[in-house]
């Protein structure tokens, strides 16, 4: 009995350390996968997608000076505020948590930590942001929850996530296809079982990749059937 104790605890331990390593080795991609996500959900455009008439409520000024720190990458200030008129993220997500613009500090509170490399309060956040029915900015959202969730080895909620943000992704996108994003996402979510050594189902999604998302780049290029040939080894 103390044998296969010792045994379950080491096979746990090298599987937890794969993960690490495999995120490790991936570290640059996965930021710069967050980085993308930032840059896609950031500025004008999700401000004024998810808050009507921004001028008329307090909340939504608010937010939009810390649009401003966040943008120039003062994520510090952009969370906490500049100790002159601006409150600061965490503060509006707190106070105005009924509204859009705080259900979208909760977001940016997130995408800073992200940046900040401290993964376990972007989890936090980013996880309190409630998402729309929209094409971009909730399956971006998703996505960098689990890439979040990654970096703080909670593997399926990362699975799951990315696999969400796919979905959503497509729901919205001509065709109920989305060539672009969704394949980028479960491209990641089947690494992550990779590295878990759950290589069927990996398999399954890059499959399923190359069968659905047939105009992606991915596909295009041939470079999912590296990924089919490595997880069916």
């Amino acid at each position: 009995m103390a044998n296969k104790k010792v045994k379950g605890a080491t096979e746990s331990n090298n599987a937890l350390n794969q993960s690490q390593a495999f995120f490790e080795k991936n570290r640059k991609a996965v930021i710069i996968a967050i980085v993308a996500i930032i840059v896609l959900v950031a500025g004008f455009f999700l401000y004024k997608a998810y808050v009507f008439n921004p001028r008329a409520d307090k909340a939504s000024t608010e937010l939009g000076k810390g649009q401003q720190y966040f943008d120039a990458g003062d994520y510090d200030r952009a969370l906490n505020g500049d100790k002159v008129d601006y409150a600061g993220f965490l503060k509006i997500a707190s106070d105005y948590s009924s509204t859009n613009a705080g259900n979208l500090a909760n977001l940016y509170a997130g995408l800073c930590y992200a940046n900040m490399d401290k993964w376990t309060e972007a989890v936090k956040y980013l996880g309190k942001f409630e998402t729309e029915d929209d094409a971009m900015i909730s399956p971006a959202a998703l996505a960098a929850l689990g890439n979040a969730d990654a970096h703080i080895n909670k593997l399926d909620d990362a699975v799951k996530n990315l696999k969400a943000a796919a979905k959503k992704a497509d729901k919205r996108a001509e065709g109920g296809v989305n060539y672009s994003f969704s394949p980028t996402y479960l491209l990641q979510a089947g690494e992550i079982l990779e590295s878990q050594n759950k290589k069927a189902d990996a398999l399954e999604i890059y499959q399923n990749i190359k069968k659905k998302y047939v105009n992606a780049a991915i596909v295009q290029s041939n470079e999912i059937d590296a990924y089919i040939e490595r997880a069916s080894r």
